[in-house]
Parts: C-alpha cells; structure tokens; sequence
C-alpha cells in the first residue's frame, strides 16, 4: 500500500511512523509513507493555503487550489473519476463517518493508493470534497486542532491490519471489535502477582474451555463497558 499524507505541518510526523508495527511494514515494503508539505503546492510568492471565508465568520478555511495541485501531482488527475482502481482520497474531519475496524479493514484489503487530507482551520473548501474527496473519516465525536493526529490513528489502524505487517495473522482478528466484542482478559507471568492469581481456566491447557472463558470474558466486558457494541450487535 502506498499512503500520502497532504499537512501545512510535515514535521508533525517526523519520526511518529519510525516505531513498531509500522517501521516494521516499511521496512518490508509492505507500506510506503509519503508526507507533502501543501505549501509546496501553492502559486503565491506568500505560499497561502488559507484565506478567510466567504460570507463571513470566524476563523480561516483551507484554499482548494493546493490540494487539487498535490492530489493531481500524486495521482496523476484531479477528477476523481479518472482514480486508478483501489484509489481513496480521504479528508479527516469531524464531520465525517466514524471510523470503525470494519472501516479500517475494507482500507487494508480494498486499497492500494491512500490520499489522506489533513484538515485545519474552520475546515477545508467546498469544492474539494465535491470533485477530489471519496472518504470524509472522523476519529470521534470530538474536535482537534488539525487532522494530523488523526491521520496518524487512520494509518496505525489500516497498516496493522495489512498481510504480514503483524507476526501473527491472528493476532487481528482477536482484537476488540473485530468480532462485534472488546477483547477478553490477558495475563502472563507471574501467576501469582501480590496475591492475583491468574484464572485456573488458563493454565489446564484445554483449548476449548479457555475459548468459552475468553467468550464470557469479552461478553462480560463489552456488556459492562459498551454496551451499545451488544445493542447494534443484536438489532
């Protein structure tokens, strides 16, 4: 997968993709990540990106000429008809769809080209979600400063899921959310750790008790901590 990240700041991900799973996915060619500066697309001698709204208001709005100019230098067209198969160009705001695992999951499987727009501001013209823009992804039900931290959750999220970026190919589909459940309890050495026992079920070595435990575990979990998961789950 080949993901380009568009920011007014670059060197808010110096280093950020350098660790853990993602290093690792780099470095086996299983991802390459690209950061452009959007100030290295614009035209004025000032290097805009931003100017004020129309209509009036508060604050300042993202110009769509550097982000049609660095979506068309990336992908070669700035129609977004004319995208290459398994292309998605995605702005990250907080008016847009919630991401969730399943979300990410149709990223890692579906995607080969990933064009992440990073907003700021009062948020970015118009026009570029109307012709450029295939996905509006929000983190939460919350407001950032910009769209940086959140493309950073975006990319951690689909390149774990991406075959052979993790050690083992089952480690995802045990992850919380990824069967409509949160995870179930871990535990590891010691067994007895200032007087908490590790759960007897664990250490008997019957595969399929300690799944029925870990079954309950996750049930038990997700009804006391979220249970809107068991609510959609059952609608």
């Amino acid at each position: 997968m080949k993901i380009d990240v568009l920011t007014i700041f670059p060197e808010f991900f110096r280093e950020v993709f350098d660790f853990g799973i993602i290093r690792r996915a780099r470095l086996a060619e299983i991802v390459a990540i690209n950061i452009h500066d959007l100030r290295e697309f614009t035209t004025d001698k000032h290097r805009m990106t931003d100017d004020r709204p129309f209509g009036g208001g508060d604050g300042m709005v993202f110009k769509p000429e550097p982000i049609f100019n660095a979506v068309e230098k990336i992908l070669g067209t700035c129609e977004r008809e004319k995208y290459a198969p398994q292309t998605r160009v995605v702005l990250l705001t907080p008016q847009g769809k919630p991401l969730k695992q399943a979300g990410a999951k149709e990223f890692a499987d579906e995607v080969e080209n990933l064009v992440l727009i990073c907003g700021r501001y009062e948020g970015v013209d118009e026009r570029v979600t109307e012709a450029l823009v295939t996905d509006e992804i929000s983190i939460g039900d919350y407001v950032l400063s910009g769209g940086e931290p959140a493309a950073i959750v975006l990319v951690d999220a689909i390149v774990r899921l991406l075959p052979n970026a993790l050690g083992s190919e089952t480690s995802a589909e045990n992850d919380s959310f990824s069967n409509g459940l949160l995870d179930y309890p871990h535990y590891t050495q010691p067994r007895d750790f200032r007087g908490m026992q590790v759960p007897e079920v664990l250490l008997g070595g019957n595969h399929a008790e300690i799944e029925k435990w870990r079954r309950a575990k996750a049930l038990e979990k997700t009804q006391k901590v979220r249970q809107d998961l068991l609510i959609k789950e059952n609608s």
